[in-house]
């Protein structure tokens, strides 16, 4: 589903239904600034800083990351959870905890993200410890203005398995990474970000991005 934020309800939505939600002008424009000018104060890691990241998504660039600050974080968590998130998660059974990460990313020119499917957790995973379930992944833009000659769309797929255990993926959605919008969409799916252009100049694609996670006993 696509729609503005004001036209949608939350209440009858179901990931269930359609595994892809995009909804445009989600933040406000106070809002959006409030997050950019909580960007700039914060501390960024490049990914040539995360060995262990770098190494899963090699040839893409150098973009950076950054952690929210708590805040940020909570007024964040309080504007997404929404209830169709909620029900979406809570329809799992066995729940023993939830979790939640999510962190700043800024891509400038050259950066991009290949294509994965959320659950090759290995360069996240402590020795020993089951990591969380990846259940609704989420990206949300920041960024002032972006034009579509800029690049860094987000491009997911559908998967179909072949005869043979060849794996076919297709193009579902090829979402602009439009300024205050906001898009969920279930996990595992195929997804990508495309490498920001030489046209985007000096501007970066500033966004929110992370799961909604469920930890099980087993």
């Amino acid at each position: 589903m696509n729609v503005r934020f004001q036209d949608f309800n939350p209440w009858k939505f179901s990931f269930r239904d359609d595994p892809v939600l995009v909804l445009e002008d989600f933040w406000s424009p106070e809002e959006m600034a409030r997050f950019r000018k909580a960007m700039t104060k914060s501390q960024w890691t490049s990914l040539s800083n995360l060995p262990l990241v770098a190494r899963a998504f090699p040839n893409c660039g150098n973009w950076l990351k950054a952690t929210i600050g708590p805040q940020e974080a909570e007024y964040f968590l309080g504007r997404v959870g929404l209830p169709c998130v909620a029900a979406y998660v809570e329809s799992f059974p066995g729940i023993r905890a939830r979790h939640v990460n999510f962190n700043y990313y800024a891509y400038a020119v050259g950066d991009c993200l290949s294509t994965h499917d959320d659950t090759d957790e290995a360069y996240v995973a402590s020795q020993g410890i089951r990591p969380p379930r990846r259940r609704l992944a989420l990206a949300t833009y920041f960024h002032e203005e972006w034009h579509p000659d800029w690049g860094g769309e987000l491009i997911i797929y559908a998967d179909k398995a072949r005869k043979g255990g060849q794996r076919h993926l297709s193009i579902t959605h090829c979402i602009l990474p439009a300024p205050g919008s906001l898009v969920i969409f279930t996990v595992p799916r195929f997804h990508r970000v495309c490498r920001v252009d030489l046209l985007a100049g000096d501007r970066k694609r500033l966004s929110i991005a992370g799961w909604f996670m469920t930890e099980h006993d087993s």
